[in-house]
């Protein structure tokens, strides 16, 4: 596989592959508002969701770290804030940490401009200033800068035995090329305590530990892939993981620290929480291991779909990248290359997206 890609290098040393202005509701009474300014600029991407008010403490720090934590991914060139003014997540607080980051920032606020359409007005404005004043010139870039995201989204048969394993030799192959990896699905771990403490290496325990007292603390959930989970084997349940150790443990919403290797962030297989989780790890491309062929996408990522289920490539073979009762380690690969080199996936064909932030408890 060829050691490079276009994309684009942000002053940090990170290095993007899409050039997006993100506009970011900082809380759900500015979400229509995010979307109309994003809706007005081919460049721009909204991040709609239903935060930011009406929190208990852990949910409310948790939606201002996501925040932050995707407006620093690499894929984005600047951030436009949108705020109400009354919110708990201020858009104010959420601008001044993605500056401190280094990340170009503008921030707007319905209540403080005084009205819907001004600010609407003003949002658009903001963006255009940022993109001007992004680097908007593609560059050959190292592929070990790329971080790769992993979610299966169920632990179905065909996923665990015909996609999981494709993906887990592609996943190996990948992070001996020092390609860092960040993984989702937090039920696997919570049912298998000693097998994850295990496989975890041993300066990342205190997190690995900290991530099992949050569950303890947590409402019991019962899930589907919770349920398989707890049926099956550690290793039969993340083989799309590949075969190395995880080597970082992290808070939903929190930027991945390591050069390389294998991160597993704290969110459930559920599609549109893991993705958002995993791009706010740092993921500038996710793959997609999905039995039903759930057709979502990210705005900030894109989105290779894998499946396993031979009836699902068949109905929705045009939004399935990656058919694994046929296709070879040497095809997906081919596949992360090309959408890593700006080529469109198939969630990007058909425009389609979704962003969630997963929840700690009950919100009011």
């Amino acid at each position: 596989m060829k050691a490079s890609l276009q994309g684009y290098e942000r002053s940090n040393g990170e290095v993007g592959i899409r050039n997006h202005v993100l506009v970011v509701p900082s809380v759900i009474c500015s979400h229509h508002v995010a979307d109309r300014i994003a809706a007005r600029l081919p460049y721009a991407r909204a991040t709609p969701h239903d935060h930011g008010c009406a929190q208990l403490g852990a949910d409310n720090e948790q939606t201002a770290r996501t925040l932050v934590g995707i407006g620093t991914n690499p894929n984005v060139a600047g951030v436009v804030v949108v705020g109400l003014g009354c919110e708990e997540v201020q858009s104010t607080e959420v601008a001044a940490s993605l500056s401190e980051r280094g990340v170009p920032v503008r921030e707007v606020s319905i209540q403080d401009i005084g009205s819907t359409e001004a600010c609407v007005e003003q949002g658009v404005e903001r963006a255009r200033e940022l993109w001007e004043k992004a680097d908007i010139r593609e560059k050959s870039v190292p592929l070990r800068k790329l971080t790769v995201g992993v979610i299966a989204s169920d632990l179905r048969e065909s996923t665990r035995e015909v996609a999981a394993p494709l993906v887990g030799d592609v996943i190996d192959e990948l992070t001996e090329m020092g390609v860092r990896i960040v993984t989702a699905g937090n039920e696997r771990l919570v049912v298998h305590p000693a097998a994850a403490r295990e496989r975890t290496v041993p300066d990342a325990h205190s997190d690995l530990e900290a991530l099992f007292s949050r569950h303890r603390e947590e409402p019991p959930r019962a899930t589907q892939v919770g349920m398989r989970a707890a049926a099956g084997d550690f290793d039969e349940i993340t083989r799309e993981w590949g075969s190395s150790d995880i080597n970082e443990v992290l808070e939903y919403g929190s930027a991945a620290s390591l050069d390389s290797g294998i991160g597993i962030v704290d969110s459930p297989s559920r599609f549109e929480e893991a993705a958002t989780g995993l791009v706010a790890a740092g993921a500038n491309l996710l793959i997609h291991l999905t039995a039903d062929g759930i057709p979502a996408g990210h705005p900030i990522a894109p989105v290779i779909k894998v499946s396993g289920e031979h009836s699902t490539v068949t109905a929705l073979a045009d939004d399935i990248d990656i058919d694994a009762t046929a296709d070879t380690k040497s095809d997906l690969l081919t596949r992360i290359r090309t959408v890593g080199d700006g080529n469109p996936c198939a969630a990007d064909k058909h425009g389609l997206t979704e962003f969630a932030i997963t929840r700690v408890g009950p919100s009011m």
